[in-house]
């Protein structure tokens, strides 16, 4: 079946990518596993062995019909023919009685939409493992000070433990992609910081790196004054590429307070 570049097909073909990403997820009898995107199943049959049941979201009918056709005779592979970024994933997890293992080999053009859908049902997922463009996962793991370091993995640091596990080249799949690609882990915590969870604190990251060669004194001239980010204990002299994720959770709470100095 070829691929349909309205999806952004790429469908992993390399036994040793796919053996490695396996052992990473490291599924489990009796664990929620969900499959986005999987495809012609390059992982399915394993998962579902190793789970013993699976779920599995796929937008393209005809390779969902597929999957239906291959596992007839397995009830415990559920196909979901729905697009990943509009699923009711709070649904699913309350249906299997526990959080959700989340596992795909994400289409770029929409990996970081389709992230931030995940994470808006947070309590109903226990972690991912994505396939993603390899540069999207180093600014995904990033640490302050990197050239990498930017806006994605400041909203995500507050909300997942990210690790970055195995890289694959555009020979592993088929069509073969221009760029190379690479594996996260991404658990999601528990609890979300007073500051993470601040309306402001997107507001402040985007604006901060909006202009990232401007200093933080003229990037939220808008948000904060100097003396604010001062007295939230950050130099108002400093660029957002230096910031760790809960400083810029300070000032997000600096513009809440209003405080006017």
């Amino acid at each position: 079946m070829r691929a349909r570049k309205r999806f952004g097909q790429h469908f992993l073909h390399d036994a040793g990518a796919i053996g490695r990403i396996l052992a990473a997820i490291g599924a489990r009898t009796g664990e929620a596993v969900l499959e986005i995107g999987p495809g012609r199943g390059a992982l399915t049959a394993s998962l579902l062995a190793a789970a013993g049941a699976l779920d599995v979201v796929e937008i393209d009918r005809d390779l969902a019909a597929a999957l239906r056709e291959r596992y007839a005779a397995q009830p415990a592979l559920r196909v979901h023919e729905a697009d990943a970024l509009e699923f009711d994933y709070g649904e699913l997890a309350r249906e299997r009685a526990q959080p959700l293992r989340v596992v795909g080999n994400l289409p770029y053009n929409i990996s970081t939409p389709l992230l931030f859908r995940l994470l808006s049902y947070s309590s109903s997922i226990r972690d991912m493992h994505f396939m993603l463009q390899k540069e999207v996962v180093e600014r995904i793991v990033a640490a302050p000070g990197s050239k990498t370091y930017g806006r994605l993995g400041v909203m995500l640091a507050p909300r997942v433990r990210a690790t970055r596990l195995l890289e694959v080249g555009p020979g592993a799949f088929q069509p073969p992609p221009r760029v190379w690609s690479a594996v996260v882990r991404l658990e999601v915590q528990p609890t979300l910081p007073a500051w993470a969870a601040e309306p402001n604190y997107g507001a402040i990251v985007s604006a901060a790196f909006g202009q990232r060669r401007k200093t933080l004194r003229n990037a939220l001239a808008g948000l904060l004054s100097a003396a604010q980010i001062s007295a939230a204990g950050i130099d108002p002299a400093a660029r957002a590429e230096t910031l760790a994720a809960e400083q810029f959770g300070q000032l997000a709470l600096a513009v809440a307070s209003g405080a006017r100095l």
